[in-house]
């Protein structure tokens, strides 16, 4: 792979100019020598509706979603789909239903909603998970797939300075505050989509050259689509005993309608609704810009998948047909993961240099997202609560940049040798094995705590506890325990030799008993809990231009699941 040539360096120097300048400017005009913890924290009041759905959107895609969705895109095809468009309704569903109960009780973070609505036991316990799975999963993976992506698109050699440069780019726009990491995020969005475009646009030229029909991008689509009908499927068949292993493999990974049923909205319920990372965005603004900032990042994560998932698919047809060989296995050994780089590798002069901004506003927003949320919860959550109650807001903020310096410092240790492990079992794969476990615990404890007046302190214990027993039970044991095939599930054959779940299903399956424990739990209790919310059903209502974006997205997305089911 050719490294940089000078237009390149050029590009992503202006990229990297135009995101510092702005966010120091940012951070002189609007930010007060006084500055408060709810300013720093959440830039209370000033994001705008347009600032919080970009910086939701630049926050959430990263490295792992390139590298990881692309891979997925190689091996599936669209049905990977799913996971950005069912996204776009459990944003609405949040926007709806959630904020607005965040709001009305003015709430700074989850382990706050925790402790108001359960008790202290309950949200320590999930201030340190979370810390944890941030610092240890989240900033990590990020980090490592990252410097990997960026080093084989620069030629190699350079990992360790990448991992170097991208986290002091991380760090000196986390330590601006959210309101920097917000309006700074807008710029990386843009430059994320044109990148992400400009990419799947090559690809697409490819594909199209590679079957003689000239520079086409429209011809390329078509192509792909007539060569591997089966890519553009978004419901994937259920195996039968004449089923390949590739076949089953994929069921495995989206198992057809039943995921539908299960495990996509509890991934995404819980990363949209539950999540500081995401959730602290708009907690800071007043209902109708935070409703109109979710929705707006819905709106854009419908065309998501073209720069994520369509590269992916282009790298599948390529290879399928001789191309990309040497790319996919660079050394004798293939994966599917490869398949961004491999796009990457053709890239003209000056696009290289495009889309490596593209990949460095990926990284730098999903890094300072997290650093900013851990140090939200570690300063507010942990700190205040625990050793200086009595700290002053300048002493909070300071507390607050310490906690983004060191959180990153360790994510560094332990991507610099890949401490973890990441490299061998993938980014997406290891950020999902450690959180989908969690999922329907905390999803259960949120869902009921909101809506269910009756839900106990016992029961939101109960129900984490659980929540990740079933996960590991149904995940790892169920079929040897109970067999292959029962009224809950079937499990299928998997590469190792054993028998598998889907995983999606699983997670369904561990969601639904734990719900119903936690009911049992709480029909032990009173029938009003005196930490219960107060609802107000002229919460949910929304205004007409809310509407129309609501409907838009549910029409977009219906016209994509009848064009490609």
């Amino acid at each position: 792979m050719e490294k940089f040539a000078l237009i390149d360096y050029v590009i992503f120097f202006i990229y990297f100019f135009v995101v510092a300048g702005y966010g120091y400017w940012i951070y002189r005009k609007k930010t007060s020598k006084d500055q408060t913890s709810q300013d720093y924290f959440l830039a209370e009041g000033s994001l705008t509706w347009w600032a919080i759905g970009a910086s939701l959107i630049a926050s959430n895609i990263s490295a792992e979603q390139f590298i990881g969705m692309s891979g997925n895109g190689f091996e599936v095809g669209i049905a990977v789909a799913a996971y950005e468009w069912i996204a776009a309704i459990a944003l609405i569903i949040v926007a709806v239903w959630f904020i607005p109960v965040y709001l009305k009780n003015k709430i700074f973070t989850m382990p706050q909603f925790l402790n108001r609505r359960y008790n202290e036991t309950t949200s320590l316990i999930m201030s340190i998970f979370w810390l944890f799975l941030y610092i240890f999963v989240n900033l990590t993976s990020i980090l490592y797939l990252g410097a990997i992506a960026i080093d084989n698109l620069a030629g190699g050699g350079s990992f360790h300075l990448i991992i170097i440069l991208i986290s002091i780019f991380a760090i000196v726009i986390t330590l601006g505050g959210m309101r920097v990491i917000g309006f700074t995020d807008v710029i990386q969005v843009v430059v994320l989509i044109i990148g992400g475009v400009a990419t799947t646009y090559i690809a697409l030229q490819l594909v199209s050259q590679h079957f003689g029909l000239g520079n086409d991008v429209l011809a390329g689509f078509t192509q792909l689509m007539k060569d591997s009908p089966e890519h553009f499927k978004l419901i994937i068949d259920k195996p039968t005993e004449n089923s390949t292993q590739e076949e089953i493999n994929k069921y495995l990974m989206l198992p057809g309608i039943g995921m539908y049923l299960a495990g996509i909205w509890i991934v995404n319920l819980n990363y949209w609704g539950c999540n500081q990372y995401i959730t602290q965005r708009a907690l800071g603004a007043n209902l109708k810009t935070a409703r109109t900032g979710i929705l707006f990042a819905g709106f854009l994560k419908l065309f998501m998948p073209v720069i994520v998932m369509l590269p992916g698919i282009a790298a599948y047809v390529l290879y399928k047909n001789g191309a990309l060989q040497e790319e996919m296995a660079p050394n004798g050994v293939f994966r599917a993961d490869n398949a961004y780089a491999a796009i990457l590798g053709f890239l003209p002069d000056g696009i290289k240099g495009l889309s490596l901004a593209a990949l460095t506003a990926a990284i730098v927003a999903s890094l300072a997202g997290k650093a900013n949320s851990i140090a939200t919860i570690f300063t507010m959550d942990i700190y205040k609560k625990y050793m200086n109650r009595e700290a002053s807001d300048r002493k909070l903020v300071n507390i607050g940049k310490a906690t983004v310096i060191v959180s990153i410092a360790v994510s560094v240790i332990f991507t610099w040798d890949d401490l973890l492990g990441i490299g061998g079992e993938g980014g997406f794969t290891f950020i999902q094995k450690y959180t989908g476990f969690i999922s329907p615990g905390v999803l259960a404890m949120f869902l009921l705590g909101m809506f269910w007046k009756r839900t106990t302190g016992a029961a939101a214990i109960t129900g984490l506890i659980m929540g990740f027993l079933l996960s590991v039970l149904f995940n790892n044991y169920a079929p040897a325990l109970f067999g292959n095939d029962t009224l809950l599930y079937t499990a299928y054959p998997n590469s190792k030799g054993g028998y598998e779940i889907p995983f999606q299903i699983c997670m369904g399956l561990a969601f639904a008993f734990t719900v119903l424990t936690m009911v049992i739990v709480s029909l032990a209790g009173p029938k009003i809990n005196p930490k219960a919310f107060v609802i107000d059903t002229k919460m949910f209502r929304v205004e007409p231009s809310v509407m129309v974006m609501i409907v838009l997205t549910i029409l977009i997305i219906g016209a994509l699941y009848v064009k490609f089911w």
